[in-house]
């Protein structure tokens, strides 16, 4: 500094105290979006599931990407551009599970200034869709990354090998208890040396006793001898010579059991990056439907109609998204009998409470509150994610326009018998079924209904929620309503007899 100049006009690098006050009002006048480097990454999520996984970064700012995919080793690369590699990415790493059923691996790094390339290492051949979702709900922007397999699982395949291999289990061996295979020593002793069965069956106990010192002391009711024929009034005698008639043959063949796979789709409403509806405690509806699905699928499973076993097949068995299109299409893809989505209501206000069962509607809904509740449903796949360049394609497919007069008739009755028993558990907070245009009921052949099991928003009836005894009642109602709408409604015919 050379001496007698003043200090309050002296800055750094030789700039006068003028160009840093310059350069500081230029900085004022563009302000933080103009300046700023790139987007931040706010979170990373893995999302495993059998029907594919998803990864998402959501980030403050929208995200530049170009993806590009390796067939062999399977692999999709994706460069994000405008960023650096920060400790949020690096967490992609970890959060791949060893049991994701797609994907084998993530590797992340600096490809290039500015530029960051992820690589997603997959367990076989798959179809990536990468996509933007805007800012929605909770969320900022969003980078997803849906990984869906070539060869996608067949779920009603899954469910019938299920059977076989049950039915082909041997039957564990039936043993006697050791208080009834004592009860008589003398008749095993007997049994033994070969001169009396050892448990008599229909034709010792019609044959007479044997005499003799070897003969058992046990004595069984003579045979009543069988009727002869019958000489009819009018026609020909029969003749006497005719062999004995079975009457078992005459039994009505409908009245004979018939295997056949009984099918309930359950469908836990939101899942993955839909939470659903949050109570005032922080139960997430995602959670507790899930574990009531869960619940009626262990008594589904364990259930037999006129010898028929029933199998519950879920939308989804844990914690992912699928798009509401989808869920109708996993449960026709099954071959569903019936259609259970299971959600947990909400509202603005705290006081409102009870169950309720919708069922569709062609046309308005049946109330203000029923069409108000649709719409909350339906929002299900913006919060979620759908990549839209794909949606118009799954819906032509779902057929929504499709629904008949006969599945709304169905899924009425259903509704009504579901009702009647959830009100055994808990309160209603309508008498009837209601009806409006949820996504999910749209299936043309399938009887469906939503039920919403209490409402989460009210503090009473999300402590009830989270309950084991609560989920259980509910899961018991439930099925309930199921035997008792099929026990007047038989299921139709189907092509995957066993």
């Amino acid at each position: 500094m050379t001496p007698g100049t003043p200090i309050a006009e002296t800055a750094p690098h030789g700039l006068s105290r003028r160009h840093w006050l310059q350069a500081g009002a230029v900085v004022l006048l563009l302000g933080p979006l103009q300046i700023a480097r790139g987007a931040t990454i706010l979170a990373v999520r893995v999302w495993p599931a059998p029907d594919y996984s998803r990864v998402t970064l959501e980030s403050d700012e929208p995200l530049k990407a170009r993806s590009f995919f390796v067939a062999d080793p399977p692999r999709l690369a994706v460069d994000i551009e405008g960023i650096d590699l920060s400790a949020e990415l690096r967490e992609l790493v970890a959060k791949v599970r060893a049991d994701d059923p797609n994907i084998a691996g993530i590797r992340v790094g600096q490809n290039a200034p500015s530029v960051v390339r992820l690589v997603v290492d997959l367990k076989h051949p798959a179809e990536p869709q990468v996509f933007n979702l805007p800012p929605v709900a909770a969320y900022r922007h969003r980078l997803v990354f849906d990984l869906y397999p070539k060869q996608p699982p067949d779920p009603l395949l899954a469910l019938l090998e299920a059977r076989q291999r049950e039915k082909a289990r041997p039957a564990p061996p039936v043993t006697a208890p050791a208080e009834t295979a004592a009860a008589d020593p003398l008749g095993e002793l007997l049994a033994r040396q070969g001169h009396v069965p050892a448990v008599p069956n229909e034709a010792t106990r019609s044959a007479p006793a044997a005499s003799g010192s070897g003969a058992s002391s046990r004595r069984y009711p003579e045979a009543k001898p069988e009727p002869g024929p019958v000489t009819p009034l009018f026609g020909a005698i029969e003749p006497q010579n005719k062999p004995a008639i079975n009457r078992k043959s005459y039994k009505s063949v409908l009245e004979e059991p018939t295997e056949r796979l009984i099918i309930v789709a359950l469908d836990p409403g939101h899942g993955g990056e839909d939470p659903g509806a949050i109570g005032p405690n922080g139960t997430r509806e995602k959670d507790v439907v899930l574990r009531i699905a869960e619940r009626l699928r262990a008594r589904i499973d364990a259930t037999t109609l006129k010898g028929n076993p029933m199998r519950a097949f879920l939308t989804r068995d844990a914690d992912y998204f699928v798009p509401l299109h989808m869920r109708v299409q996993k449960a026709r893809r099954v071959q569903a009998d019936l259609f259970v989505s299971i959600h947990a209501d909400a509202f603005y206000t705290p006081q409102a409470r009870g169950a309720s069962v919708f069922a569709l509607s062609q046309g308005a809904a049946s109330s203000a509150a029923a069409r108000w509740m649709a719409s909350q449903e339906n929002r299900a796949d913006q919060i979620g994610g759908v990549n839209i360049a794909t949606q118009d394609v799954h819906l032509k497919r779902a057929l929504f326009d499709m629904s008949t007069t006969a599945q709304i008739k169905d899924s009425l009755t259903l509704g009504n018998a579901m009702l009647r028993e959830i009100g055994q558990v808990g309160r209603l907070h309508k008498a009837s079924v209601e009806q409006a245009g949820f996504a999910v009921l749209k299936a043309p052949d399938i009887p469906s209904v939503l039920v919403e099991t209490a409402f989460i928003s009210n503090p009473e009836e999300e402590a009830r929620l989270r309950t084991d005894a609560y989920q259980e009642a509910l899961a018991d109602a439930l099925m309930r309503g199921i035997r008792a709408y099929f026990a007047r409604n038989p299921p139709l015919a189907r092509s995957r007899t066993l």
